[in-house]
């Protein structure tokens, strides 16, 4: 495949994460990260290019946030090349057992035994991305059969979309059949407000018992990309009282696929503990959840 063209530079993280000043309970997981080394080849069909952002720059951004585990999420810009994220699992779990998972990208074409060979090493489900697919090949025409290959691993599908499709999506989102999540508040945009039709949609989903929120990326979905967030909170307040067992949360580090402003990770984890007061409730969304969907 041809590169394409003028593919756009996004910018890096904020290098000198602050320590928050919400302090996170013991085990806190962030489900949303990925890793970017010039190590690993970029895909031709790649929608943006992204700054250097190396497992070491994780490891140290989780030891000043006081995070303990982590969740990589396969990037569309490496398509179905998951060696980034292997590799990270790999190191971190050797260092320190069941620290890391990851969600993998796959073709149509793969099979049972590369699934079960993710599966041993800390894989837990693959990503549909339709936002910026990247060099991602799965489509929606696609799902059925590959659902049948997840189910007997008990893995589930990760969908990012533009928040603007989530109704014409629901039939299909509706009737997987197995678990799912979805990143970044379904990419509702805060400023609709929670009884918007896409949001309405979203509590839907989370409703019918399959689905999991990643409270993740308010920067995305606010109408300022730096914090406060809090045109976010209502978004949260009302998918944990619908689901507050299917609510987790992440940095989404190192925000790609943006050219302006990047937030402060610290920043995020001090709006986190704005939205979320309640120790006990804190201590599901950022431990038990996840540990729970993740099989950590």
């Amino acid at each position: 495949m041809p590169e394409q063209t003028n593919i756009p530079d996004c910018i890096p993280p904020d290098r000198h994460p602050r320590k928050p000043n919400t302090t996170l309970p013991a085990g806190s997981i962030d489900t949303h990260v990925h890793v970017f080394d010039s190590r690993y080849p970029l895909s031709p069909a790649r929608g943006y290019n992204p700054p250097d952002s190396t497992l070491d720059d994780l490891t140290h951004l989780h030891s000043t946030l006081g995070i303990d585990r982590v969740v990589f999420t396969q990037p569309s810009v490496y398509g179905t090349d998951n060696r980034a994220i292997e590799d990270g699992v790999a190191s971190l779990n050797a260092d320190k057992p069941d620290r890391a998972r990851m969600v993998v990208s796959a073709g149509k074409d793969v099979s049972e035994a590369e699934i079960a060979g993710w599966d041993a090493r800390g894989g837990r489900g693959i990503r549909l991305n339709l936002d910026n697919k990247g060099g991602m090949p799965l489509k929606l025409n696609e799902i059925v059969d590959l659902v049948a290959k997840l189910k007997p691993f008990g893995w589930h599908l990760e969908w990012l979309f533009p928040g603007c499709q989530i109704v014409e999506l629901m039939p299909i989102l509706s009737s997987t059949g197995i678990r799912q999540s979805i990143g970044h508040f379904a990419y509702q945009p805060a400023s609709a407000g929670i009884g918007s039709r896409g949001f309405q949609a979203l509590l839907e989903l989370v409703r019918e018992g399959r689905t999991w929120v990643k409270i993740s990326g308010a920067n995305r979905v606010s109408a300022t990309d730096l914090p406060p967030y809090d045109d976010v909170e209502p978004m949260v307040h009302a998918l944990i009282e619908v689901a507050a067992d299917r609510i987790m949360w992440g940095t989404d580090w190192p925000h790609p696929n943006k050219f302006e402003v990047n937030p402060n990770d610290g920043d995020l984890v001090d709006a986190f503990g704005e939205w979320v007061r309640d120790d006990e409730l804190r201590a599901k969304i950022m431990v038990g959840n996840p540990e729970a969907f993740y099989r950590f």
